[in-house]
């Protein structure tokens, strides 16, 4: 397995992964990358295998000492069912699919319909950010209408989700957990107390649902659905907000329009410039990938943006080509821990694009978007346009 040497920080990688992602498979379906000290995927082959494969999972084999200013941030992640495995993560996401399903994504379509053509209405006159003008209202809106949180909400939830998920980005400061943790801590407070809310008035609302869902007689624990939901609401909008900012920017760089069928256009752009690049796994149990031999407890990370840009499974894998035939893209990780949201994101993203071009037709660049110093996620700082 070869050693290479990349920061995940460095400005020219920030702004494009993909040709050290290229120069890694390259060599192997496996490499060793010095800045993570840990073996990483290259393939899609070798991504979505340990993905799917049990002898790997989330949960370290031994706890990892908890600073104390990070408390509050690893308690929350304690109950997360994103960190879990079986038989944990198998009842909290039965629990969870129970009231986050399929019939009740899809009753939201005329909502994404109506709050596309609202936000597009209100767009100011002359260039403005489509981040913060379309990316972000749109989803987290979205999200805390499904949940039962208030929508004057959004700026706040906005803010506590951002500072939270810097956790997970290479170069996370001090500074960057004491933000963390204070945002965790507010907005567990804010949801215990929206949850005791929900249980004395019921609605009709996922938080209801959750609070109502039950499997062999057990229910979600008050700790358990504050974290679900803190971790529906952080995950129902980071993901969207990226995908729409990196496929808006292709498509608006290259010209490209969703059809009047957008499946599959979107499926295109969320394997050619997904809004995750790294995921984790550790060994449970010696086990052989590839020729390479993991002991218990080795760390691997699997990389999406590579795995998603394979040529041997994608032929002309940066070009972006929407009538593609060949295995899924790897964007919402696959086998136990696939994304929960995923039907979510999909229905978003599928409505809101073609009526944001149909509404805007002559919708252009106005500055070159460059890509925020935010891996393992991969998504842009601004995207300046004009109608």
């Amino acid at each position: 397995m070869i050693t290479l040497q990349q920061s995940p920080t460095e400005p020219a990688f920030v702004q494009n992964p993909y040709p050290f992602y290229a120069e890694a498979r390259a060599h192997d379906p496996l490499f060793y990358w010095d800045d993570y000290a840990m073996a990483c995927t290259t393939t899609h082959a070798a991504t979505n295998a340990i993905l799917r494969d049990r002898r790997f999972g989330r949960e370290p084999v031994e706890a990892l000492p908890v600073p104390d200013h990070l408390k509050p941030f690893y308690d929350v992640e304690a109950h997360s069912m994103l960190e879990l495995e079986p038989p944990r993560h198998t009842r909290l996401r039965g629990l969870v699919l129970r009231a986050f399903t399929n019939r009740r994504i899809k009753e939201l379509a005329p909502e994404i319909t109506q709050l596309t053509h609202d936000l597009i209405d209100a767009f100011p006159e002359g260039p403005h950010d489509l981040l913060d003008s379309f990316a972000r209202p749109l989803p987290v809106t979205i999200i805390a209408r499904l949940l039962g949180v208030p929508e004057e909400m959004a700026p706040e939830l906005l803010r506590w989700s951002n500072a939270m998920v810097m956790m997970y980005q290479a170069g996370r400061t001090r500074a960057d957990e004491d933000t963390a943790a204070k945002a965790t801590e507010e907005f567990v407070a804010f949801m215990r107390d929206y949850v005791e809310r929900k249980r004395a008035d019921p609605r009709d609302d996922l938080i209801t649902a959750l609070i109502a869902a039950e499997e062999d007689g057990e229910k979600l624990s008050t700790d358990e659905l504050i974290t679900t939901c803190i971790l529906l609401l952080n995950a129902g909008h980071e993901a969207t907000v990226h995908s729409i900012g990196n496929g808006m920017k292709l498509c608006l760089e290259e010209g490209h329009r969703p059809p009047e069928e957008p499946a599959k256009f979107v499926e295109e752009l969320l394997r050619i410039d997904p809004p995750l690049h790294m995921f984790t796994r550790t060994a449970y149990e010696e086990v052989e990938v590839m020729g390479h031999t993991f002991r218990r407890g080795d760390q691997v990370a699997l990389l999406l943006g590579a795995a998603n840009r394979d040529p041997e499974v994608y032929p002309d894998p940066d070009s972006f080509q929407p009538d593609r035939s060949g295995p899924a893209q790897l964007a919402f990780g696959a086998g136990l821990h696939f994304c929960v949201g995923a039907p979510l994101a999909r229905l978003e993203l599928q409505i809101a694009l073609p009526i944001l071009f149909e509404r805007c037709p002559d919708l252009r660049l106005v500055e070159k978007p460059h890509y925020g110093d935010i891996y393992h996620f991969h998504g842009l700082d601004a995207l300046m346009v004009e109608a």
